[in-house]
């Protein structure tokens, strides 16, 4: 992977976010995309060893695209300032847990996991499953190296109040108002550079996964 280059078409797309650069610099975003998605099948390699239900993704397909849905957003840039994958079972991570990699300059890259933004009917079922196993969850959550390498849940979606079903003096009322149940960690633009990154990704996915085999289990 060519870290410098996939950081230089980013940042050089945050400063011309329009379709007249984009079309003039495409071939040095399709080198970009290239790189990237050697990254992504260096990665899967790796991803596969820990967690069986990736085998059958193709890694070169599985990377977002970079045109933004502008229709109903204030924000009409044309584009993408990051590149981004979901791994998952299925790909992409649609309705299921699974790893989210992250490119953005100025040292906003990182790795998530678990599962974002469930269907109601998945939400329902995965708040049940923590208040019925909660020992076992809480477990996953206060392991020494997790701790270490999550700053607990994302906590940017959450009720303000108990989720309906569940009273307000719940013990774990904060984990049951999560809307997502994911988990992150940052990576720095000298980590892309790392020869070792691919196995520095892999070995934060492996932490990752205990957390996406409970909430498989709590939506099947």
């Amino acid at each position: 992977m060519n870290a410098p280059l996939i950081l230089k078409f980013l940042k050089d797309i945050a400063k011309n976010n329009n379709r007249d650069w984009f079309e003039k610099n495409k071939p040095v975003y399709l080198q970009a995309k290239l790189s990237f998605e050697d990254f992504l099948e260096e990665l899967h390699k790796e991803l596969v060893k820990l967690d069986e239900s990736l085998a059958g993704l193709n890694p070169r397909k599985i990377g977002f695209r970079i045109y933004r849905d502008v229709r109903f957003s204030k924000d009409k840039r044309p584009y993408k300032t990051n590149m981004g994958a979901g791994f998952s079972a299925h790909g992409k991570m649609e309705q299921e847990p699974g790893y989210y990699i992250h490119f953005e300059p100025g040292n906003k890259s990182f790795i998530a996991g678990g599962m974002y933004m469930p269907n109601p009917e998945n939400l329902a079922k995965i708040r049940q499953e923590i208040d019925y196993n909660s020992q076992k969850f809480l477990k996953i959550l206060n392991e020494k190296e997790f701790k270490k390498l999550f700053d607990g849940l994302n906590d940017w979606d959450r009720l303000k109040t108990a989720p309906k079903g569940y009273p307000k003096d719940h013990p774990h009322i904060e984990i049951l108002k999560n809307k997502s149940y994911t988990v992150s960690h940052p990576f720095t633009d000298a980590d892309l550079a790392d020869k070792n990154f691919v196995k520095k990704v892999a070995g934060v996915a492996k932490h990752i996964k205990k957390l996406n085999t409970f909430l498989a289990e709590a939506i099947a």
